[in-house]
């Protein structure tokens, strides 16, 4: 896989990848947050750290690539305007994506 941004805040990272068709996401997923966490935990002196159980995952067309990384390079800025969580569930909205509250945040 090939990172193309990589940002976020505090609580939450936000990543454009491009994958191989042969990559799900769930395996990608595993893959950077397994290797993540090690990194953090052996050269950050992190031991307590982890991930959260989920995640979200979204895919967009070439056309959008310059507008998520601009995006995703300007989270801390973002967030002083909107609050990841309330973001979050707008997009849901938005894009009419059905999901069930109990499963969004821990």
């Amino acid at each position: 896989m090939k990172a193309l941004a990589v940002g976020g805040t505090d609580d939450h990272s936000h990543m454009l990848l491009s994958l191989p068709a042969t990559t799900s996401i769930a395996k990608a997923v595993q893959q950077i947050k397994a290797g993540s966490s090690l990194w953090l935990r052996t050269e950050c002196s992190r031991p307590a750290f982890g991930w959260q159980e989920g995640y979200g995952a979204f895919s967009i067309g070439k056309s959008q690539i310059a507008d998520t990384v601009e995006y995703i390079l300007r989270q801390e800025e973002h967030h002083r305007r909107f609050d990841f969580q309330t973001e979050f569930l707008a997009f849901l909205k938005n894009h009419e994506i059905e999901y069930d509250p109990r499963y969004l945040w821990d």
